[in-house]
């Protein structure tokens, strides 16, 4: 089996491929990025490295020979940025990545999407990948996500569409990096009472499903999955067992929401009229951690057989530990 596996130089990417060259009945691996970092690199006689943009028609082209499993982790996320740059790196890729597909006879295409499509501003417990989505996305980035997953749907192709909630774990350059930098700048405060729950996912837990869609059966086939650890946790007090096992102090200040809420509306009002740069803190950025927000992953474990292969305080720990390991180096 040869596989095609972007966003490879990434968090999940990454992961992935780790996982990847331990199976069997993998051949090859295409792997590819943007650029590639030597803490990222993997030395194996099933991977090679083809690195470019897949903005680029003509180098996605160059990729898909002879390739069975296409597996797309890559993706600009991030919950601010103009509508073309998100277009550019998570629309009009997958139309070059699915047109080539389709063309080579790629047999089966696994989608790694999101589950802010699913946010509305409020408090969600237990969504299903069928319940009705917003009227209107929280930001360019979730719309951009759904209408790549549109893009799969109405391909000729097999696919499988994972949407993995709030990836953790080793090598985590995303979420608790940045919560962590807003602590180190004073800017983290607890936003409403903190009793907020949510599900994390250790993102080992995320490439285990990804290799679970590559066997998957038939029925299996054509269908999104929320993907989680399956057990809620309190936000803060997740955040707060970071802070404490990285050497920080632990937050205890809380500010009120609706003041948080007006406080980023005005951030945001000033970036986009002014700075045009990211704000410190978004709407959305206040609303998800201020939000109880949980998928219910029932339809992964019945079709997909799915079951979470590491908790979320263990994944928690791996982080802690890579990131102190980093940090002293």
């Amino acid at each position: 089996m040869n596989i095609l596996l972007t966003g490879s130089t990434g968090f999940l990417g990454f992961r992935t491929l780790e996982r990847l060259v331990k199976l069997d009945y993998v051949d090859k691996i295409i792997a590819t990025g943007r650029s590639l970092q030597k803490p990222r690199e993997i030395s194996h006689p099933k991977v090679k490295y083809i690195l470019g943009d897949l903005i680029d028609n003509a180098f996605v082209n160059t990729l898909i020979k002879d390739i069975d499993i296409v597996i797309n982790t890559a993706s600009l996320s991030s919950p601010w940025g103009t509508e073309t740059s998100f277009y550019l790196a998570n629309i009009q890729t997958q139309k070059n990545i699915i047109s080539a597909s389709e063309i080579t006879g790629v047999k089966r295409f696994i989608y790694i999407s999101s589950p802010s499509i699913y946010y509305n501003g409020e408090d969600r417990n237990m969504v299903k990948e069928n319940d009705p989505l917003p009227t209107k996305f929280v930001n360019h980035y979730s719309k951009s996500k759904r209408d790549a997953e549109l893009l799969l749907e109405n391909s000729k192709l097999d696919y499988i569409t994972i949407r993995p909630r709030a990836l953790i774990g080793r090598g985590d350059s995303v979420i608790m990096p940045r919560l962590i930098k807003a602590h180190s700048d004073g800017r983290l405060k607890i936003i409403g009472d903190g009793e907020n729950r949510v599900d994390l996912t250790s993102v080992e837990n995320v490439v285990e499903s990804i290799v679970l869609s590559i066997i998957a059966p038939d029925k299996a086939l054509n269908n999104a999955y929320n993907i989680t650890d399956g057990n809620p946790v309190k936000l803060w007090r997740s955040i707060n067992t970071v802070l404490k096992g990285i050497g920080k102090e632990q937050i205890y200040k809380t500010v009120n929401f609706r003041v948080a809420y007006f406080a980023a509306s005005i951030l945001e009002l000033v970036s986009n009229c002014i700075t045009k740069e990211e704000p410190s803190l978004t709407k959305y950025s206040f609303g998800v951690l201020s939000k109880t927000f949980t998928l219910d992953i029932s339809k992964a474990v019945e079709l997909l057989n799915y079951k979470p292969v590491i908790t979320t305080e263990e994944s928690i720990e791996e982080f802690i530990n890579w990131y102190k390991e980093n940090e002293e180096n």
